[in-house]
C-alpha cells in the first residue's frame, strides 16, 4: 500500500483527488491539507510514501512546502499545477521533487505517476519539460528570491526580516538588488515578474 498526504487549497479539486485516488486498490490517503504549513506538519506526523502537493497554495507555494518536507521526512513529492510557468520545473527539480504534472492529468495517469515515484523513478510531464527548456535563466540569488517570495504575500520588510532571520536593512538591500536586476520600479513588481517566470 502506498501511503499519501495530499495538499491543495482548492477544496473541490482536493475532494475529487481524494475520491478518485481512493478508488485505487494500492493507494491510501492518510491525511490531507489546504495549505503548505499543514502539509509539512502532516507529512512529519504520518511519514507517507508520497506527498501530492498543489504548486500554488499558501502561505508560499508547493515547492517551498516540498523543501520543508524533504528536509525532515524520507518521502517523495509530486507537484500538481494549473500553470506551468518557465522556471518552476527547474526550481522543483532543484528541490528534489520527483514528479511534476498538470492538473489536467487524468486520475488514473496520476495514480501511475505516484506508483512510479514511490518506486524511485521521476516523472515530468513532457509539455511542462518543453516549456521549461525555453524559459530564461534566473539572474537572482537565493536570498533575493527568498525576500521576493515572502514579499509577494504582502509582508512588510520587518516581517520578512523576522521570517528570514535577517536585519531589515539587509532585506532592503536584497530587494533593491532584485529590483535593479529585473528592471522593476517596485518590490511588488519585482516579485510579480519573478513569479511570472516561475522563479518564486
Amino acid at each position: 500500500m502506498i501511503r499519501l498526504v495530499l495538499a491543495d487549497d482548492e477544496h473541490l479539486i482536493r475532494g475529487a483527488l481524494e475520491a478518485l485516488l481512493g478508488l485505487e486498490p494500492d493507494l491510501e490517503i492518510v491525511a490531507s491539507a489546504d495549505n503548505g504549513t499543514d502539509a509539512v506538519r502532516l507529512a512529519q506526523q504520518h511519514s507517507p510514501d508520497v506527498c501530492v502537493l498543489d504548486l500554488e497554495m499558501p502561505p508560499t507555494d508547493g515547492i517551498y512546502a516540498a523543501e520543508e518536507i524533504l528536509r525532515s521526512v524520507a518521502t517523495r513529492v509530486v507537484i500538481v499545477t494549473r500553470h506551468a510557468r518557465p522556471g518552476v520545473l527547474r526550481r522543483a527539480l532543484a528541490s528534489r521533487v520527483s514528479g511534476f504534472v498538470p492538473k489536467s492529468t487524468p486520475a488514473d495517469k496520476l495514480a501511475d505517476v505516484i506508483r512510479d515515484v514511490a518506486a524511485g523513478r521521476r516523472y515530468v510531464d513532457p509539455d511542462i519539460a518543453a516549456s521549461a527548456l525555453t524559459g530564461e535563466s534566473c539572474p537572482l540569488t537565493v536570498r533575493e528570491l527568498d525576500v521576493l517570495r515572502h514579499g509577494r504575500q504582502g509582508a512588510s520588510v520587518q516581517a520578512i526580516a523576522r521570517e528570514l532571520h535577517l536585519a531589515p536593512g539587509t532585506v532592503r538591500n536584497y530587494v533593491s538588488s532584485a529590483m535593479a536586476k529585473l528592471d522593476a520600479p517596485s518590490r511588488h513588481e519585482a516579485a510579480a515578474r519573478a513569479w511570472e517566470q516561475g522563479w518564486i
